[in-house]
């Protein structure tokens, strides 16, 4: 595991809980998250200190504006750890049941739609996802597509909870992306899907600040 976040509101709709895995062999040209390709690095998170957080965030608030009404998974490559992405999913399917929660279950991967079909585990793994964002990150393939990151990439609702939730965002391009900003212990994250230029103009707007960086996860 590389972070968890909540609440999250640029990956998805409404107000999540964020769980991000740890490694990725994709090393996609241009990816912000080079952190988070390291297998060894991250911290261990259990089923049972996961089912702890989520079951925290359901009752945070009542599903409404202020609620947490879902669950993003992302990566580094979540389908690198499918066991570990399949038990994380049916305990969130759980908790959910129990607390009487419609909130949604979305994995990002970089996987494409065919690698995934043409490997069990990986598509039992995400037989628990009620919507799926899938390809590489392509840099060369910009978008203006909500929550991708290159036109190449699709979002698949899977269930009759992800269309309903999905089906408004399918080909939706808001005039600008939602990013967060996040500042703990000397380290600035931005949580969400930049357009091409938006880190660069992060970074220069902290500068005026006086605020710089030592290393930043976007460059080599």
């Amino acid at each position: 595991m590389s972070q968890v976040v909540r609440p999250v509101t640029s990956l998805g709709p409404g107000r999540r809980l964020g769980v991000w895995f740890q490694g990725c062999p994709l090393a996609c040209p241009g990816c912000m998250s080079r952190h988070t390709w390291d297998p060894s690095g991250g911290a261990e998170l259990t089923v049972e200190r996961f089912t702890a957080l989520w079951r925290e965030a359901l009752a945070d608030g009542t599903g409404g504006s202020d609620g947490i009404v879902g669950l993003t998974v992302s990566g580094g490559e979540p389908l690198e750890q499918p066991q570990a992405l399949a038990e994380l999913l049916a305990a969130a399917d759980e908790e959910r049941h129990r607390a009487g929660r419609a909130a949604d279950l979305l994995v990002y991967t970089g996987w494409e739609p065919a690698e995934i079909e043409a490997d069990p585990a990986a598509t039992a793994a995400l037989a628990g996802a009620d919507a799926v964002i899938t390809g590489r990150y392509r840099a060369g393939q910009p978008t203006a597509l909500i929550w991708r990151g290159s036109e190449n990439q699709r979002l698949t609702p899977r269930t009759a909870l992800g269309r309903e939730r999905y089906a408004p965002y399918l080909d939706h391009r808001p005039e600008r992306p939602e990013l967060q900003v996040r500042v703990t212990a000397g380290e600035l994250r931005v949580i969400g899907v930049p357009r091409p230029g938006d880190l660069g103009r992060i970074e220069r707007d902290l500068a005026g600040r006086g605020v710089t960086f030592r290393e930043t996860s976007w460059r080599p």
